[in-house]
C-alpha cells in the first residue's frame, strides 16, 4: 500500500482551526478513495506560504530524507508553497527521496500536460498571493489610520 503524509497550512490569524480541519478531512477522503495510507500530518498555523520558514514544513522535509512515505498530500498546491522558486526546489528535494506531491482538489495528471498544469497553477498562486498581500496591507494601513 502506498503511504502519504498530509501537509496543511493556513496563512493568517483571520483564518481558523476549521480551515485546517477542512483541509485534513478532504485529504483523508482523497487518500481513502485512492488506497493511500496516511502515516503522519504536518500542520502550520497562521503561517505564510510565500517562504519556507515554517516549522512543520521543515520537519516534513527532514522526515522525507528517511524515505518512509510515498506522497505529500495537500488540499491544494498553494498550501505547499506560494513561491515558484521554493516550490521547484522542495519538489526536487522530495523527488530525490522518491516522494511525489499530490493535490486533493486539483486533478493533475502524471504526464507532460500535468507538469504544464502544475506550472500554471504555481504561477497563478504566486501572483494571487501578491495580490492578497497588497489587499491586506491596504486594509491594515486603513485600520491604523482611523
Amino acid at each position: 500500500m502506498k503511504t502519504a503524509v498530509i501537509y496543511a497550512r493556513y496563512s493568517s490569524d483571520r483564518q481558523t482551526e476549521q480551515s485546517i480541519e477542512g483541509q485534513v478531512r478532504v485529504c483523508n477522503d482523497y487518500a481513502e478513495r485512492n488506497g493511500i495510507l496516511i502515516v503522519n500530518q504536518y500542520i502550520d498555523r497562521a503561517t505564510t506560504g510565500t517562504n519556507d520558514n515554517r516549522d512543520a514544513f521543515q520537519q516534513m522535509l527532514k522526515d522525507s530524507d528517511k524515505k518512509q512515505f510515498d506522497f505529500v498530500l495537500v488540499y491544494k498546491l498553494d498550501r505547499f508553497s506560494r513561491n515558484k522558486f521554493e516550490m521547484a526546489m522542495h519538489r526536487k528535494h522530495l523527488k530525490d527521496n522518491g516522494i511525489k506531491i499530490l493535490s486533493a482538489m486539483e486533478n493533475i495528471p502524471d504526464s507532460p500536460e500535468g507538469i504544464l498544469l502544475e506550472s500554471l497553477l504555481e504561477g497563478f498562486e504566486q501572483s494571487n498571493g501578491h495580490k492578497e498581500y497588497k489587499k491586506l496591507n491596504s486594509e491594515f494601513k486603513a485600520a491604523i489610520s482611523m
